[in-house]
């Protein structure tokens, strides 16, 4: 993890360090001033997760290029997904000029030249993802993607995964559902009548395994679709949505309980899964490992 409070810094340092710090925290990057304020307040702090690395950066009025020179300069190839928090990111790929609003997501590729102008003080949390993660999808970059939809599941993982440590219990997973997230969200149209895709809705479990709205109706209004919208986008996989959930949720208990970190109770661990009778979680989990959940328990 980094931290870095370009504010702590004299005024006459902060812009030059700061266009350290970004290229140390992203990639190849050149700021530009727009303003003459004095100084140049900003902070960035990231932190890994399996392939990901998530950011939070908060700072003042700039134009940032990721051009011809500074692709050049990059090593490995990834996407940048931005969610904007405050101000404007008016963004430029190719012949294609956005403006990106606060709740908007954008895609960038750091493979590809791309440009943000930012007209007053801004934030905005980043996730850089692999390109390979995306299973060859190419997304329509530089396209402001609204937070409804298949793109409130990557706004809600971006804010569920921000917190999560970096070697958590199924860290590995959680990143890769985020990814299919960030695919199922810049997917070409098509994928069904309200652009939402199964795989989005599953990263959209994997990260609220605990929680007590994951239910039809629950997923229904976090993606403004209706039942029958989430039962057909299971209706050629191999269990129901009820049923992947319920699978999905044992699997987390029985990954969290064979861990040896993990202190919790049998009990505890299956209620904060959405299972609150001992009696019936324990037959659930015969049913699907053949063995108790005492007995996947480190002795």
């Amino acid at each position: 993890m980094g931290v870095w409070d370009i504010a702590e810094l004299p005024a006459c340092e902060q812009f030059g360090y700061w266009r350290e710090v970004i290229c140390e925290a992203f990639v190849p990057l050149t700021p530009h001033r727009t303003t003459d304020a004095p100084g140049f307040a900003a902070t960035v702090e990231t932190r890994p997760l399996a392939g990901l690395n998530r950011a939070r950066i908060a700072a003042q009025a700039q134009r940032t290029d990721h051009g011809p020179r500074e692709v050049a300069r990059t090593a490995g190839e990834y996407y940048f997904v931005n969610l904007q928090l405050a101000g404007r990111c008016v963004t430029t790929v190719g012949d294609r000029t956005t403006v990106v609003r606060p709740g908007e997501l954008v895609v960038v590729d750091t493979t590809e030249p791309y440009f943000f102008r930012f007209d007053r003080a801004w934030r905005m949390v980043s996730f850089r993802v692999p390109r390979r993660d995306l299973g060859g999808r190419r997304p329509d970059l530089g396209r402001p993607i609204a937070p409804t939809g298949s793109g409130a599941a990557v706004t809600a993982l971006m804010s569920a995964l921000w917190s999560v440590e970096a070697d958590a219990p199924g860290a590995p997973e959680l990143a890769t559902s985020f990814a299919a997230a960030v695919a199922g969200a810049v997917a070409a149209p098509g994928t069904g009548p309200s652009g939402v895709t199964r795989e989005a809705v599953l990263a959209h479990v994997d990260a609220h395994l605990g929680d007590r709205d994951l239910t039809v109706p629950g997923v229904c209004r976090r993606f403004a679709i209706s039942p029958r919208t989430l039962h057909n986008l299971f209706a050629d996989a191999d269990e129901s949505f009820a049923a992947t959930v319920r699978r999905r949720r044992l699997e987390r208990c029985a990954s969290l309980l064979a861990d040896p970190a993990t202190t919790a109770t049998v009990t505890a661990v299956a209620a904060a899964h959405g299972f609150d009778d001992p009696t019936s979680f324990s037959r659930a989990f015969r049913r699907r490992f053949g063995v108790s959940p005492r007995e996947v328990r480190p002795s």
